[in-house]
């Protein structure tokens, strides 16, 4: 591992300080390509008006007329936590604006059986339910014959989506024949932030809705419903969903965690934050990605999703909790599931390693693993730690369970700097015809499934696609850090600071890099490494987790900041994330 040091403008620094900016958050920020203090504003005033979204007011208008002619709208969302809360979204959004618990209805596929997205079995569904309009939440962009199942059965179709769209033959895009279509990454659409998530597509749409019934005297504008109660939702799925933290979306963020940091969340997010152990009050971006996300992430994984967006949309917090700690006990089953899949899957791909250095006398540069007793909803998260430990792009298959399958393989890809997933995708299935069935997603994440015996010949030709995509220095797993950490701030009132401001995907937390001390070091359940480290002069523990090698005396680590209690006293310990050369 090579250790790389965030380049900072100091002119930008200073004038952030200047500004009143705090001054390693002034360097942090400058790091990550804040200009001026003005961008730092999370004001409501400041997102992106709905008007830009392209689609949004003519989804408007639909819903309106939808409403002031009592037609019932079905929801159809996807099985992961954008999904999830894009629906509670929708469904919590159009009650406030008027309409009818009998006019409002919600249906997510099932992993296995159903697949991803909007089929025309779904769509009969939908049209039995007796649902007159059909809404797509993160999904439908891809769907077209779904959606002209929908359409030929009467319903009228709102795409809302976030993802890329399909392209055709001719190389241009190609959007499904929706009434409707509201996605930032359609061709035409002015909307700046393209990397908006499935749920802030629907908050959006919520946003013009209101707008549009304010103009037809459905309420004041004093008077009219408070779409704010909905950002702690909002702010969980763009989280989750690992979108990049533009500066609207990190508007979104912030101000759904004010909202859970003041008490004011669904009862469901608070039930979450109980059974994850977790402060609401001291709620941080991290508690979305890795202790609500997860959770309602397993269910849509390894059961129903239904599970999590009742969770989402009751008001009992009773019922609230028991949902909660029904999702916390999948979420452990996920956990062990995926331990052992890990495990495996890593034993095969150091494997395959082997034998291409033998053979070749090179590392593969893409990965693909494969075995029969995986299961299909945890490839992707096994997919993300392969690629993680071995640096490499990584897809990992799994029997598909769906009813008349048999034999095909579904697999989720995870990739790595300068490699854009979808596109090697789209490059194999025109070199190999045949051998992809179905594939989509994103440039970091996509999803595939194989044509039965397909698995030797797609390993094969995406590996080929890696080599030739990706050079020596690609391969070359690097950790891109804020450099060394002046011992005046490593203070536990700083770190508190640093935790409640937004980070994620794109704005990265920060990370920083120090030669040290190792003056003590020692094993902590059989799988982590508790260190004892001179940092500046001063000593303070670490620790090292899902890492056992024992350290150099004078080594040069990569590490964020924490603040632990010990006998009354807060105190800082660096959590080691890795180290130069390792």
């Amino acid at each position: 591992m090579k250790i790389i040091v965030r380049d900072v403008p100091p002119r930008t620094a200073w004038a952030l300080e200047q500004a009143g900016v705090h001054p390693l958050l002034a360097r942090l920020f400058a790091a990550r390509g804040i200009r001026s203090a003005d961008e730092l504003d999370d004001d409501l005033a400041r997102l992106l008006p709905p008007a830009a979204l392209k689609g949004a007011d003519a989804a408007a208008a639909l819903l309106a007329d939808a409403l002031e002619a009592g037609r019932r709208i079905c929801i159809v969302a996807d099985y992961d936590c954008d999904g999830a809360t894009a629906c509670a979204v929708g469904l919590r959004g159009l009650a406030l604006l008027g309409f009818g618990r009998a006019q409002l209805g919600y249906l997510v596929p099932d992993r296995v059986v159903d697949g991803y997205g909007l089929t025309p079995p779904i769509v009969e569904r939908v049209k039995a339910s007796g649902a007159d309009v059909l809404v797509t939440v993160d999904n439908g962009i891809a769907s077209f014959e779904g959606v002209a199942a929908a359409r030929a059965l009467g319903l009228s179709v709102l795409v809302t989506d976030h993802h890329l769209c399909a392209v055709g033959s001719d190389g241009l895009p190609c959007l499904p024949e929706a009434d409707v279509v509201v996605n930032p990454n359609q061709p035409g659409c002015a909307f700046e932030s393209k990397a908006i998530a499935g749920v802030g597509v629907m908050f959006y749409v919520l946003l013009a809705l209101r707008a549009e019934l304010r103009r037809r005297g459905r309420f004041a504008a004093g008077a009219q419903p408070r779409l704010d109660a909905l950002l702690p939702l909002v702010a969980l799925g763009t989280v989750a969903d690992v979108v990049r933290l533009d500066a609207n979306n990190r508007r979104l963020v912030a101000q759904g965690l004010k909202r859970v940091r003041a008490g004011q969340m669904p009862a469901g997010m608070a039930a979450l934050f109980a059974v994850a152990g977790r402060k609401p009050q001291a709620a941080t971006s991290f508690d979305f990605g890795f202790a609500l996300g997860p959770r309602l992430n397993a269910a849509g994984r390894l059961a129903d999703m239904r599970l999590g967006i009742e969770c989402l949309l009751t008001d009992d917090a009773v019922r609230a909790a028991e949902l909660a700690q029904s999702l916390d006990a999948i979420n452990r089953e996920r956990r062990d599931l995926e331990a052992g899949m890990r495990e495996h899957a890593l034993l095969q791909a150091e494997a395959a390693c082997e034998q291409r250095l033998r053979s070749h006398g090179e590392l593969p540069s893409g990965l693909a693993v494969f075995d029969e007793g995986f299961h299909e909803g945890v490839v992707g998260i096994v997919a993300s730690r392969l690629k993680d430990r071995l640096h490499r792009p990584s897809f990992v298959f799994a029997p598909s369970g769906a009813p008349g399958q048999s034999g095909e393989l579904k697999g989720s890809g995870r990739s790595i700097a300068g490699f854009h997933l979808r596109d090697a995708l789209d490059l194999v299935a025109k070199r190999h015809p045949g051998v992809l069935l179905r594939f989509g997603g994103h440039a970091m994440a996509a999803g595939c499934t194989l044509a039965p015996g397909g698995f030797d010949a797609f390993a094969a030709a995406f590996d080929a696609v890696a080599r030739e995509w990706l050079d020596a220095a690609a391969l070359e797993r690097r950790i891109e850090t804020d450099g060394p950490l002046a011992p005046e701030y490593r203070r536990p009132d700083l770190v508190e600071t640093l935790h409640r401001e937004v980070w994620g995907q794109g704005f990265a937390p920060p990370l920083f890099s120090d030669e040290v001390e190792v003056l003590s070091q020692r094993l902590v359940g059989e799988k982590h490494l508790a260190l004892k480290l001179r940092h500046a002069g001063q000593p303070v523990d670490g620790i090292w987790f899902s890492h056992t090698e024992p350290l150099p005396a004078q080594v040069r680590l990569a590490y964020r900041l924490d603040a632990d209690e010990w006998q009354g006293q807060r105190r800082v310990r660096f959590l080691v994330e890795g180290m130069e050369g390792g």
